[in-house]
């Protein structure tokens, strides 16, 4: 059964006319999704230490957010999570995720550093996975310079951020860059949508098939891409050797059944994998605790996973 919140929410948006994304062209569409952020998002939680820096790119400078813990002194080096945002491959930037990276960082007591990568269509596939490995790889390099601890480094990300994360970790373990954990939240694991969660949800449920057929040809100009399995990492043939994994899915997502195989396909190759479904939620609702309150839950339990897993600790 949906969320009751869920279901106000969704109907709110229909009352007031909120546009789809895919009635938009990008640019409109970014600012409009960077806008909408104060309507389902709490008050970005204070922390002492937020700071804007840059890594090298294939393309450019790769714009990335450092946050702290305040409990941390600045030249302690702290296990840390990389964080690559959700929005299609098409929207969403530093300041979409901002509040979530906080919380993150303040829950798990890690530092968080968020990557701001290339989007479609102006920069297809691959050019998002170059920035985030790129950014990766910098990251790992500099982690004196960071004060962070490069044998405790994680990878994640939520819906395109989530793809991206999984790829990222396989793009990590074949290079021997070590990664401790992967948090994959609502992740795409392959690009056929042709699941049974598609179908079950292709509307009603503000992830929408017209959406996904948005984002998908924005970001995917070739379509021998979709089997690329740095687009569909559910395509990896080894998924063995991989950091541990959360999975968080959302029972009224599009993307819910993709997200649990890649759960259970790590969990048959070795890799350890596990899967946490919030039966009675939407696609994005762990950015929305304003107006969905198991977003806060959904938070909480993404910080105990990076606390266990980084730190060692519940």
């Amino acid at each position: 059964m949906l969320d009751p919140q869920v279901r106000q929410l969704l109907d709110l948006m229909v009352r007031r006319g909120v546009p789809p994304m895919h009635t938009m062209e990008p640019v409109q569409a970014r600012l409009s999704y960077r806008d909408r952020r104060f309507l389902t998002q709490p008050d970005s939680p204070p922390l002492a230490y937020v700071v804007d820096l840059n890594a090298p790119g294939p393309a450019g400078p790769i714009p990335l957010r450092h946050y702290r813990p305040d409990e941390a002194a600045l030249d302690t080096p702290l296990p840390t999570l990389i964080y690559l945002h959700g929005g299609g491959w098409v929207v969403g930037d530093l300041d979409t995720h901002d509040t979530l990276c906080r919380e993150l960082c303040r829950g798990s007591g890690c530092a968080v550093i968020a990557v701001d990568y290339r989007m479609g269509p102006e920069a297809p596939f691959p050019a998002a996975v170059e920035d985030c490995w790129a950014a990766t790889q910098h990251i790992a390099s500099q982690a004196a310079a960071l004060a962070i601890d490069p044998n405790r480094l994680a990878v994640g990300g939520d819906s395109a951020g989530g793809n991206l994360a999984a790829t990222i970790a396989l793009l990590a373990r074949d290079a021997s860059l070590p990664l401790a954990f992967q948090l994959l939240i609502y992740p795409a694991t392959q690009m056929s949508r042709t699941t049974g969660s598609h179908e079950a949800f292709r509307e009603g449920y503000l992830l929408t098939a017209e959406m996904m057929r948005w984002y998908h040809d924005h970001y995917i100009h070739d379509p021998a891409h979709d089997l690329d399995w740095r687009a569909s990492p559910l395509l990896h043939p080894d998924l063995s050797g991989l950091p541990p994994a959360l999975v968080i899915t959302a029972g009224f997502d599009p993307l819910r059944d993709e997200g649990l195989a890649y759960a259970q396909a790590l969990s048959l190759a070795g890799t350890p994998a596990a899967q946490v479904c919030f039966e009675r939620q939407i696609h994005g609702f762990i950015t929305m605790a304003r107006a969905i309150a198991e977003a806060d839950t959904a938070v909480a339990l993404c910080a105990t996973a990076l606390r266990r897993h980084l730190h060692g600790r519940a």
